[in-house]
């Protein structure tokens, strides 16, 4: 099981947005099953996941001061992949997250604030020795501060080759629990989240497709699908 974390310490970057999209195209090619975790007591990506009607991904209710045994039960499920959004300026839970992560994604919108604010972020991913990358979020066509905000960012880590524009397909398809892959008439935001988590399946180096074809562990998805939350307690 691979575990991304979606960090900044800056609120209103996108991580809640950028988590569930991640979490359903990574489940649409194959990757699955994934589940979800929200570690932000806003909680907006869980109710995100209370109204979706799809089965997958699956939400895990978990927190911080069990989160590493619940990994280990996970992955014993036959967890493929986890996706944790964080909350912005609690560094301590954001250290939690990242220290049991095995990629770390920092959205970033580009705009001086954000630049800037991302800066704490990665020296708390660097603090920890976990793999970062950046990914340019809620940004406007054409735009000469989005090639800036590229060239700013790449300096201090590895860049996403996927801009994640700003439209508003995006928040819109999330009111009801869904995504833009799963909306018509958003082929565009589609096609942008897909070469994102392209590019992050590739720097993850999973070998999950070549898994499917024998793929033994369907039959376990069935005890937790049906869009089941996963109560992950000890048995008595």
């Amino acid at each position: 099981m691979k575990v991304i974390a979606i960090a900044s310490q800056k609120g209103g970057s996108g991580k809640t947005t950028l988590a569930g999209h991640i979490a359903v195209q990574a489940e649409r090619v194959g990757a699955g099953p994934v589940a979800l975790v929200d570690t932000d007591p806003q909680g907006s990506l869980a109710e995100w996941w209370n109204v979706r009607q799809a089965e997958t991904p699956v939400f895990v209710a978990t927190g911080i001061a069990r989160l590493a045994e619940d990994l280990r039960r996970l992955r014993a499920l036959g967890m493929r992949l986890l996706v944790i959004d964080t909350p912005p300026a609690i560094a301590a839970t954001i250290s939690e997250v990242v220290r049991v992560s095995d990629l770390v994604i920092v959205p970033a919108r580009p705009s001086p604030h954000d630049l800037r604010a991302a800066g704490a972020t990665v020296e708390l991913v660097e603090k920890l020795s976990r793999p970062l990358v950046f990914v340019i979020n809620g940004a406007q066509q054409r735009a000469r501060i989005t090639s800036e905000a590229a060239i700013a960012l790449s300096q201090h880590g590895t860049l996403a080759p996927s801009i994640i524009h700003n439209r508003t397909g995006f928040a819109a398809s999330m009111i009801d629990g869904r995504t833009v892959m799963e909306v018509p008439g958003e082929a565009r935001g589609a096609e942008e989240i897909a070469k994102l988590w392209e590019y992050l399946d590739a720097r993850l180096g999973d070998q999950r497709r070549t898994m499917l074809a024998a793929d033994p562990l369907r039959p376990q998805q069935r005890l937790f699908g049906g869009g089941w939350q996963l109560a992950l307690q000890e048995s008595p």
